[in-house]
Parts: C-alpha cells; structure tokens; sequence
C-alpha cells in the first residue's frame, strides 16, 4: 500500500490546515488508519487515529478539540483537519496504517506496528 500525503505548508498561530492522504490500493479492511508528526528534536508522536471497524477515535491530549480525523467509506482517502493551529504544532505529519483494527501504534509508549508509512508533509505555523 503506498500512501500519499498533501496539504501541508505555512501557516499563522491560530489559521487552520487540512490535510489529504490518498491510500493506493486501499489497505486491509481492518487496518486501522491515522497520523503521526515529528518535530525537529523530538520523537514521533501518534496525533490522531480511527478504526476501520467502527469508527471510533483517538487524538492525542494536545491536539483534542482542535483536530478532527475522518476518511471515506472505502479508506482511499484520509484527512486530518487541524484549526486553531500552534507552534507547537509545527512537525512533518506522516499518514499511516496500524495492521491492527485499534490504533494502538499511536498510543503513547505502545509499540509501533505499522504496515504503511507516507512520505510525510510538512506543517510550519509562524507568524
């Protein structure tokens, strides 16, 4: 499965993004599908998840109330759709599917289990 990430760029503290990965073929049916960012200096981090058997989703504290994960029915698309943005939200965000059905990769201190990672896109806020 290769996945594609766009809609990254520049933006001012408080502006929105959102951002676009386009899964090609689609990934398993159970796989669940979500975000994870890097910042210069820091780990990986898991943002965002959602399960392909339900529904159901995750964020990281840091971003719940201003990120919102969502995909289409066949999980050829995956958006993660980001407002009142931080500096601190500055990172590259990479696409990417757990090869379980409940995001535990992006789990803080959980094992990472990815089956596809995208190239990554970069998100800068900076007035």
């Amino acid at each position: 499965v290769q996945l594609m990430e766009s809609g990254g760029g520049l933006v001012q503290p408080g502006g929105s993004l959102k951002l676009t990965c386009a899964a090609s073929p689609p990934p398993f049916h159970y796989y669940a599908m979500g975000w994870f960012r890097q910042a210069p200096g820091k780990e990986r981090e898991g943002v965002a998840c959602i399960s392909r058997t339900d529904g159901n989703t995750w964020y990281a504290d840091s971003v719940k109330g201003r990120f919102t994960i969502s995909g289409d029915n066949a999980m050829n698309m995956l958006y993660l759709e980001m407002n009142s943005l931080k500096h601190e939200d500055t990172a590259v965000y990479y696409c990417a599917t757990d090869r379980s059905p409940w995001c535990g990769s992006f789990y803080p201190g959980h094992r990472v289990d990815v089956a596809s990672w995208g190239q990554g896109t970069q998100v800068t806020v900076s007035s």
